[in-house]
């Protein structure tokens, strides 16, 4: 073993010392105070990495009284929720300040983010700015922009705008607006120390594009939510929301960071998978994923994005170079009204007749009542079908019968549906009612019957 003597002077010596006592005081410092600041680091992370919360206030008379429904809480939450918000709660409040001004004390105590649509026309119960203002103490001042762009689409000077349409050119002192490409109403953007307050106009053509073009990166920027990822938006009809889910539940793989939402109207259920970025491989994985969806449950799968049923059944038309003819007894004209706005684009529904009898509808269509007595109800079905089929030319026909009611109470309407080959079908389709939901139902019911004719 072999020892290395060292020579240490006195002053040498108190040196080195010293420099020990240093370092292990320093040592002692790091071991102190790294973990508090692992810990607050960890505290931070996780508290940015928690949703921010919001609420909705939606403005009107109209919701309150049944002649509209509520469908922006609807698209909001849908919209904002895969950005990494949170809606606690959604309001609507009738358009008098007092209601206004309650619905904002109690969201400001809740959240940081409040979003209220409706109220920013140039009548005079559009109150919500000057509400708005009033309440977060802001003042509003007249954006020459806004007055400008006002004025082009008027066809006048910015002097000669008139005073109610110049009220829409008011926009918050400390804040910001979002411009409208579709109307006049600005959305404005209150700002205050604790809260921020978005204003946003009430009809659907105008609020939905600002959404999407102002309001999401606005967020993304004051909030640090994170901007739209990829998605895929899967359409079912025939099979209820539950159903679905433990299908999803016993057959299907998530990816682990993937965002489910889902939503259901009259039969037809939404089902939307969000990945939080829009890369390569998150397109890739929702692509395998809607390849074992497709799998456990292709039959009840009519579309993908935002084709609504309508679209898809003359879209299948359309693809076979196909016409469509309704007539409409029981059903009262519901099946044309929805199909009507979804062949705008396409000639595939060629006509329909509504009439409120069989004996009108008979008379319509020019046929002998005389000779109908001796058929039967079915044989009576068909020569309907057959004669609207000679006057539009079309191979389809899709028809509904009166209303019935059978042994247990139940009404429902026959279904007749003739196709290309001239074979005629009828079954009973349940009426669950007289209101727009059942309606809609009846019609989801009737295009999946004929829906799966066309697969």
């Amino acid at each position: 073993m072999t020892y290395t003597q060292f020579r240490i002077n006195p002053s040498t010596g108190i040196y080195r010392s010293r420099l020990v006592l240093i370092t292990f005081i320093f040592f002692l410092f790091l071991l102190t105070t790294i973990p508090a600041c692992a810990a607050q680091a960890a505290k931070s992370q996780d508290a940015s990495s928690q949703p921010t919360q919001y609420m909705i206030i939606v403005t009107g008379h109209e919701l309150l009284t049944g002649i509209y429904a509520d469908g922006h809480t609807y698209f909001l939450t849908r919209t904002l929720r895969p950005l990494g918000l949170e809606c606690i709660g959604s309001m609507s409040v009738d358009d008098r300040r007092a209601d206004l001004l309650t619905a904002l004390d109690f969201a400001a105590k809740k959240v940081p983010l409040v979003i209220i649509t409706g109220g920013l026309g140039p009548t005079d119960d559009d109150i919500t700015r000057d509400v708005l203002s009033e309440f977060t103490n802001i003042p509003l001042q007249i954006n020459p922009e806004l007055l400008e762009a006002i004025a082009r689409r008027f066809n006048t000077t910015p002097q000669l705008v008139r005073a109610n349409l110049r009220r829409q050119t008011l926009i918050p002192a400390k804040g910001t607006y979002f411009a409208n490409n579709s109307g006049t109403a600005a959305g404005l953007v209150f700002e205050t120390p604790k809260q921020v307050f978005i204003a946003l106009p009430g009809p659907p053509h105008e609020l939905q594009p600002m959404v999407h073009k102002s309001l999401v990166p606005y967020l993304s920027k004051h909030f640090g939510t994170r901007l739209p990822g990829c998605s895929l938006t899967l359409r079912f009809v025939g099979m209820g929301q539950s159903q679905i889910v433990q299908t999803l539940h016993d057959h299907v793989t998530m990816p682990p960071d993937i965002l489910v939402s889902s939503q259901f109207k009259g039969d037809r259920v939404d089902f939307t998978f969000f990945l939080p970025d829009d890369t390569e491989n998150g397109r890739r994985q929702l692509q395998q994923l809607k390849t074992q969806i497709t799998r456990c449950l292709g039959d009840a799968l009519y579309a993908e994005g935002e084709q609504s049923l309508e679209e898809c059944i003359l879209d299948l038309l359309q693809k076979r170079n196909q016409t469509l003819t309704l007539f409409e007894i029981g059903s009262g004209g519901s099946l044309t009204a929805a199909l009507t706005p979804a062949n705008k684009n396409t000639n595939t529904l060629t006509a329909a007749f509504v009439a409120p009898t069989e004996s009108q509808m008979l008379d319509l269509f020019g046929i002998d009542k005389s000779n109908s007595n001796s058929q039967s109800t079915l044989e009576m079905w068909k020569q309907l079908a057959k004669v609207a089929s000679e006057k539009t030319k079309s191979p389809w026909i899709i028809g509904t019968g009166q209303s019935q009611t059978d042994k247990e109470g139940a009404v429902y309407i026959p279904l007749i549906i003739q196709n290309p080959d001239g074979q005629t079908t009828a079954e009973p389709i349940r009426l669950g009612g007289t209101d727009e939901m059942a309606r809609m139902t009846l019609v989801t019911h009737i295009l999946n019957r004929f829906r799966h004719q066309l697969k």
